[in-house]
C-alpha cells in the first residue's frame, strides 16, 4: 500500500502545480475587478514570490560554487523575460476571457519545440511533424471559434506575444539552468522581475494602493498559490515522475483555467473552440511521448527547463503561464 501511494504521489503533485497556475487567471480577473491594475498586481506577486523563495534558497545552506554569470543571466531573465511575458499575460488577460487565453498560451510548447529545432539543439521527427500540425490546427480552430462580438484582436496578440516571449525565455534559461540550484535561480528570476516592476510600475503611474481590500487577498493568491505553492509543486512532482510525465500532466492547467472561468467567471467557449484546445493540449502530449526511463527519483530541475516550464510561470514557469 505504501509503495502506491509514494508512486501516486508524483502525478498528484503536478496535478496540483497545475491546478494551481490554471486558477491564476482567475484570481487576476477577480483582482481586477477589486480595482488592482496589471502593473500594481505583478509588483506585488513578483517582490512576494522573491522573498519567499530567497529564504527558502538560503535555508537549503547548500555549499555549492555560484556561477556569478548564470547569476546575472537569471536576474536578466526577471528583468527581460519573465516580467515582459507576465506583462502581456495579464494586459491580455484585461480584454479577453481567462479561458480564451490559456489556450492561446498553450501554444509555448510546441513554438519551444520549433525554436529547439531551428537552433539546432533538436531534430525534426515525424512526430514532431504530427504535432505541429495537430497544434497549428487547433489555433485556427480556437480563433475561428470566436464571436466576432467578443473577440478582442489585440488581446489575442498580447497573448500570443506572451506566448513567444515565454518560449525565449525558455530557450535561454536552458543555457543556464543547469549552472545553478534550482530554488536559487527561480528567487533570482522572481527577484529580476520584481526589481524591474519595481522601476517601471512608479514611471507609469501604476503604483496606486487604493483598490479594494479584496484585492489584496487576490493578490496573495496570486503570489502564494499560483506562484510560490505552484513553482514548489511543480518541482517536487517532477523529481518523481521525470519531465515528460509532468510535461503531459502539466496539461490539466488550461482544463482548470476553462472550468473555473466557467464556474466563477460565467465565461463559455464554443464546441469549435473546445475542438481547437483539445488538438492544442493532444499535441503537447504527443511532443512529450518518449519511451520510458530508468526507474529511480530525478535529479531536481529548476523552472526554465526545456520541456517542462511552468510560468512561472503560467506563469514556469518560475512559469507559468505562463503567466
Amino acid at each position: 500500500m505504501r509503495t502506491v501511494k509514494l508512486s501516486a504521489m508524483g502525478p498528484l503533485l503536478c496535478l496540483l502545480s497545475a491546478a494551481c497556475f490554471g486558477a491564476m487567471a482567475i484570481f487576476g480577473k477577480l483582482a481586477f475587478q477589486a480595482g488592482v491594475s496589471p502593473s500594481m498586481l505583478l509588483l506585488v506577486r513578483f517582490a512576494l514570490a522573491a522573498a519567499i523563495l530567497a529564504a527558502a534558497a538560503a535555508r537549503t545552506r547548500r555549499s555549492v560554487f555560484v556561477d556569478r554569470r548564470a547569476v546575472v543571466t537569471a536576474l536578466g531573465l526577471g528583468v527581460l523575460g519573465y516580467a515582459l511575458q507576465a506583462g502581456l499575460y495579464f494586459t491580455a488577460l484585461q480584454r479577453m476571457s481567462a479561458s480564451l487565453l490559456s489556450l492561446i498560451l498553450y501554444t509555448y510548447p510546441l513554438l519551444v519545440t520549433v525554436g529547439a529545432i531551428l537552433l539546432g539543439r533538436d531534430r525534426l521527427t515525424p512526430r514532431r511533424c504530427v504535432a505541429l500540425a495537430a497544434a497549428s490546427a487547433g489555433t485556427l480552430l480556437v480563433l475561428a471559434g470566436t464571436g466576432g462580438m467578443s473577440f478582442d484582436a489585440l488581446g489575442a496578440l498580447l497573448g500570443f506575444g506572451c506566448a513567444l516571449t515565454y518560449t525565449a525565455y525558455i530557450l535561454v534559461s536552458d543555457t543556464v539552468v543547469h549552472r545553478l540550484p534550482p530554488t536559487l535561480m527561480s528567487a533570482l528570476v522572481m527577484a529580476g522581475a520584481a526589481v524591474a516592476l519595481a522601476v517601471y510600475t512608479p514611471l507609469t503611474g501604476g503604483l496606486d494602493v487604493g483598490f479594494r481590500p479584496a484585492g489584496w487577498f487576490w493578490l496573495a493568491c496570486i503570489a502564494l498559490v499560483s506562484t510560490v505553492l505552484g513553482m514548489f509543486t511543480f518541482l517536487a512532482g517532477l523529481r518523481r515522475t521525470g519531465p515528460s510525465t509532468a510535461a503531459i500532466l502539466s496539461t490539466f492547467e488550461p482544463v482548470v483555467t476553462t472550468a473555473l472561468a466557467a464556474v466563477i467567471l460565467s465565461e463559455s467557449l464554443t464546441p469549435l473552440q473546445y475542438a481547437g484546445g483539445l488538438l492544442v493540449l493532444s499535441s503537447v502530449i504527443v511532443l512529450q511521448l518518449r519511451r520510458a526511463p530508468a526507474a529511480g527519483p530525478r535529479p531536481e530541475e529548476p523552472l526554465g527547463t526545456t520541456g517542462v516550464n511552468r510560468e512561472a510561470g503560467r506563469d514556469a514557469a518560475p512559469v507559468g503561464p505562463p503567466s
